[in-house]
């Protein structure tokens, strides 16, 4: 994969986990569930910022940022939430693949933005009560 494939890759990868957060956004009850509304705000919130960045580098590696689609298959059911909570924890596990994809495509500072963004996911899953993981973001290394 090269460096601007791995990039692409990985805002389409964002604009899914928007997608699934946004989602979540409009099912959780702030009042009911507290830390898990606060959880996905800030997925939210960070998700649409890396978005934002991986369009600035697709473009300075003179590519054209791929577009979102109109939308995308949730991870669960995203009806109790135990569901969203879910949802959001395999939305992590998904960013996180599409990071540990990039980190062995790229290399300098972009390389160590996808690092960055994979320890964030990792530490964002477990948050969210998602396991342990040696190499997280790399299934083939489990």
């Amino acid at each position: 994969m090269t460096p601007l494939q791995a990039l692409q890759a990985t805002l389409a990868g964002e604009h899914a986990a928007i997608y699934v957060y946004g989602v979540l956004g409009g099912r959780v009850s702030a009042s009911r569930q507290p830390g898990l509304a606060a959880a996905v705000a800030s997925g939210y919130a960070v998700h649409r910022g890396r978005r934002d960045l991986l369009r600035r580098m697709v473009v300075t590696a003179g590519g054209s940022p791929v577009a979102a689609q109109e939308a995308y298959a949730l991870p669960t059911p995203c009806v109790t939430p135990a569901d969203l909570a879910a949802a959001a924890t395999r939305t992590e596990q998904r960013c996180a693949a599409v990071y540990a994809q990039m980190v062995g495509s790229t290399a300098q500072a972009n390389r160590q933005w996808a690092i960055d963004a994979l320890v964030d996911a990792a530490v964002r899953e477990l948050g969210q009560g998602g396991g342990v993981e040696a190499f997280p973001g790399a299934a083939e290394l489990h």
